[in-house]
């Protein structure tokens, strides 16, 4: 079967390679020529584990093909994946001027019936407002509402492996051809969810903002720890074990970022906004999150005041998660900004993210440094923001030579406190009972 994928970010390549691999003839399109080069030599322009590998296997093999031309995707094709950016805009309502232009040559370019499979996250009624695009198309067009659930770091593994795969769509024909798509991906008996387009659309907004909510709700708790005197890592566990909560996104930190959470819960907002409903408790997570990357940059403050010129922070992890190089609404950058606006000299360091970082920051005043023992050289404070795994096994002996003050501020709670108190650290973490 030929498959079309509009859009080559994280959803769409990563779609597209594993479709590929399942031995679909597949055509990616991207208006930006540049990338396409990229792609047409086997070149990953993002970093995610595992894809470039799958990529190359792909290519080998012919199953995929990149191009500029929509219609060299749609012709012929049994399905179109629209999966272009959908930016969350001034007022929070997702911007759907991409997934528009998509559309738009997507219909110029048909040729024939097709299902069109809305892949980008996108605001509830969006299927419906599509389907009133596509009525009067001179052949016969199906809409899907296909949402996916793909994390950062780990996209390839969810796509080839998917807890659930979600369709929506009224239309017998249309669930045939996702489910015969989808079926290598299902055969471990993986649900395969078919329901009303407005129900997926939904579906992808309300799981995003449920994770959200139980991050902030474990962040609120901890800073209740922090007042108290209690261990956050003991009350998550006493909470992870009841098998009505279980242990997934109760991680207390220094808050979420991304592409989809921050997105997703705003979207949620304004679409309930607009239908007369106030979610109150995703409001309450989105509030609370923000609060929380603004944490770090309080402590440090209080310690040193408002003034901190003369001081040096490292910043351990710019990207907002491990196994990335993705830096949107990373808590890194609103811990930079902080203290960039408060005159400190600020050094970063990320094992992928430090071009990444470097361009949404587009502050020279920053500096990098690709070691973390270089960036904490003469350090006033070490504030750990992602928990790379090369962070956790530090050795803080060697670290306690090079800093100015032995000061760490562990946001993700991930070092060894009893080893960097050895080596003479001050350490704080979030809700560890300051």
């Amino acid at each position: 079967m030929k498959i079309g994928v509009v859009g080559t970010g994280y959803v769409g390549l990563v779609a597209g390679v594993c479709f590929a691999d399942t031995g679909q003839r597949v055509v990616c399109v991207d208006t930006d020529p540049a990338k396409v080069e990229r792609l047409r030599r086997g070149e990953v322009p993002i970093y995610e584990p595992g894809l470039a590998p799958l990529l190359a296997r792909v290519m080998r093999e012919r199953r995929i093909v990149f191009t500029t031309r929509h219609a060299e995707a749609v012709a012929g094709a049994a399905a179109v994946f629209l999966a272009v950016g959908t930016p969350e805009g001034p007022d929070g309502e997702p911007d759907l001027a991409a997934l528009d232009a998509a559309l738009a040559d997507v219909l110029a370019a048909l040729d024939g019936p097709l299902v069109l499979v809305l892949k980008s996250t996108v605001p509830v009624g969006t299927a419906a407002r599509v389907r009133a695009r596509v009525a009067d198309a001179p052949h016969p067009v199906e809409v899907v509402s296909n949402p996916e659930f793909l994390k950062e770091g780990a996209a390839v593994d969810d796509f080839l492996r998917p807890d659930r795969v979600v369709v929506g769509t009224d239309s017998d024909r249309a669930f045939e051809v996702m489910q015969t798509l989808y079926r290598p991906f299902t055969l471990a008996g993986q649900p395969l969810l078919r329901m009303t387009n407005v129900a997926a659309e939904l579906t992808k907004y309300a799981a995003n903002a449920m994770l959200a909510t139980r991050i902030s709700f474990m962040n609120e708790i901890a800073r209740l720890c922090d007042a108290v005197g209690a261990d956050v890592k003991q009350v998550r566990e006493g909470l992870a074990t009841d098998p009505r909560i279980g242990k997934a996104f109760l991680y207390a930190g220094v808050g979420y970022g991304g592409s989809c959470f921050p997105k997703d819960t705003q979207g949620l907002i304004h679409v309930a906004r607009r239908a007369g409903v106030d979610l109150r408790i995703v409001r309450a997570a989105e509030e609370v999150n923000d609060a929380q990357k603004r944490l770090l940059g309080e402590r440090i403050r209080s310690r040193y005041g408002d003034d901190l010129t003369g001081r040096r922070v490292a910043l351990w992890g710019l990207a907002f998660k491990p196994q990335t190089d993705d830096v949107r609404e990373a808590p890194a950058l609103v811990l930079a900004r902080d203290l960039l606006a408060h005159g400190a000299e600020v050094v970063g360091t990320d094992p992928e993210a430090l071009g990444t970082f470097a361009a949404a920051l587009g502050d020279a005043r920053m500096a990098y440094a690709a070691d973390p023992y270089d960036a904490a050289r003469g350090a006033d404070a070490i504030a750990l923001c992602t928990e790379w795994n090369e962070y956790r096994a530090v050795e803080f002996e060697r670290l306690r030579g090079l800093v100015r003050t032995p000061w760490i501020l562990d946001g993700r709670n991930v070092l060894d406190e009893v080893r960097a108190r050895a080596a003479g650290f001050e350490i704080e973490g979030i809700g560890r009972g300051r």
